[in-house]
């Protein structure tokens, strides 16, 4: 997240000093940056959701043999 808001300022200066084409690659940079970042984020939620949506099913199986025998 840090590179992606440094890029961000980078290309800001190089858009203000007019090198539009820096400023687009840097920019371009950033955002995959940023993209990166978002998708390691929603792996780590959904690693968790997953992790304890097993534990309930298997919280759950042992609360129904219990309760046959």
């Amino acid at each position: 997240m840090i590179i992606a808001g440094v890029a961000i300022v980078v290309a800001g200066y190089f858009l203000f000093h007019r090198d539009f084409d820096t400023a687009f690659v840097i920019a371009a940079a950033g955002a995959v940056a940023w993209f990166l970042n978002y998708r390691v984020q929603m792996k780590q939620i959904t690693a968790a959701a997953d992790l304890a949506e097993n534990k309930n099913e298997q919280e759950e199986d042992i609360d129904g043999d219990s309760n046959t025998q």
